[in-house]
């Protein structure tokens, strides 16, 4: 397995069971920051598994995201 392929399977792992009313996954902002530093990747990657998953940010250390 590739890379990109573990991260993305971490991604989705972690994220699983954290759901909204609507379904939507959940990963703490933080949570996304240590996944790109363990994997050695860009905060970037991390966004688009999330976004290519329906997996929502939340927490965001920033304030964007709630």
């Amino acid at each position: 397995m590739d890379k990109k392929q573990e991260l993305a399977d971490a991604v989705i792992k972690l994220a699983d069971g954290r759901q909204e009313p609507d379904g939507r996954r959940k990963l703490a902002c933080v949570e996304a920051f240590d996944m790109a530093k363990t994997f050695n990747v860009k905060i970037v990657e991390v966004g688009r598994i999330c976004n290519q998953n329906n997996i929502k940010i939340c927490k965001c250390q920033l304030g964007c995201f709630k």
